[in-house]
C-alpha cells in the first residue's frame, strides 16, 4: 500500500509539471506570419518574446516590439520592454490567448486572430536571449555592465535579431536581424530587415564564433568591413 501512495504521489507530481511545462514549451520557437508582402516574424523563447514585422523584397521595416511573456494555462501575458513605432506602450501589458495545433500557432486577443507557422523549435546552442557584454577596443576586450540602456540579441535555432533597449526610459533604438547558421566554429547572418540602413538588407557576414558556457564570443567583419570582436551573456 505504502509503495502504491508513493508511485500516486509520483505520478501526480509529474503530471503537474507537465500541465505546467507544456504550454510554455508548445509556443517556444520562430513562428511566420505573411500579411501581403510583409514578413511577420515571432519568437518565443523561455519568458521572453520578440514581434517583428517587414518586407524583405523592398527592403523596408516596419516595426518590432517584445519583452517578457509570461504563459499560464492558454493565456499568454506579454509586459512590453521595447516597442519601435508606440513608446507609450512600453511598460504596460497584453495578454492572449493560444492554442498550438500541430505546425500551426493560434493566438487571439478580442475580435482578432491570427495563425503562425512554425519556422523551428528553438534547438540550438545559440538559441535564447543575449546582450553585449563586451567589445574589443585597442586590444582587448572592454567589459559593458548590464544596464537599463543595452543590445539584445533575441535567437531561435535559425533565427536571430539585435535590438537596442532601454525600458525605463521607454526607449527603443535601432534593430536587425534575419536567419542565421552556426556550423563548425562558423555563424553567419543573413540580413532580412536593417530599420536604419535598408542596404544591408540581402548581405551575408560571417564570423568566427564560439560559446563558452554562457559567453558567446564571434569575430569578423561587419557589413561596412569594420572588425567585430564582441562577447555576448546569456539572460535567458
Amino acid at each position: 500500500m505504502k509503495k502504491w501512495i508513493i508511485t500516486c504521489l509520483a505520478f501526480a507530481s509529474i503530471t503537474i509539471c507537465t500541465a505546467f511545462i507544456q504550454p510554455q514549451t508548445a509556443v517556444t520557437g520562430a513562428w511566420s506570419m505573411q500579411d501581403g508582402t510583409n514578413t511577420k516574424i515571432l519568437v518565443i523563447h523561455e519568458g521572453y518574446l520578440s514581434h517583428t514585422t517587414f518586407d524583405k523584397a523592398a527592403k523596408k521595416f516596419h516595426q518590432t516590439k517584445g519583452g517578457v511573456a509570461t504563459v499560464n494555462g492558454n493565456k499568454l501575458n506579454l509586459k512590453y520592454e521595447f516597442h519601435s513605432a508606440e513608446k507609450d506602450v512600453i511598460g504596460t501589458s497584453e495578454e492572449y490567448t493560444f492554442s498550438v495545433n500541430n505546425r500551426d500557432l493560434i493566438l487571439t486577443k478580442g475580435d482578432n486572430k491570427e495563425t503562425w507557422k512554425r519556422v523551428d523549435d528553438n534547438k540550438g546552442a545559440l538559441a535564447g536571449v543575449w546582450y553585449i557584454s563586451g567589445r574589443m577596443q585597442n586590444g582587448q576586450i572592454v567589459s559593458r555592465p548590464l544596464a537599463a540602456r543595452r543590445t539584445l540579441k533575441i535567437m531561435s535555432g535559425t533565427r536571430f535579431q539585435w535590438v537596442q533597449v532601454n525600458a525605463e526610459a521607454k526607449e527603443t533604438g535601432a534593430t536587425g536581424g534575419g536567419t542565421y547558421t552556426f556550423e563548425n566554429g562558423k555563424y553567419t547572418e543573413n540580413i532580412e530587415f536593417f530599420s536604419r540602413d535598408s542596404s544591408r538588407v540581402g548581405a551575408s557576414l560571417t564570423f568566427d564564433g564560439s560559446v563558452n558556457g554562457n559567453v558567446w564570443t564571434h569575430k569578423g567583419l561587419s557589413s561596412r568591413g569594420d572588425p567585430i570582436h564582441e562577447e555576448w551573456t546569456r539572460l535567458r
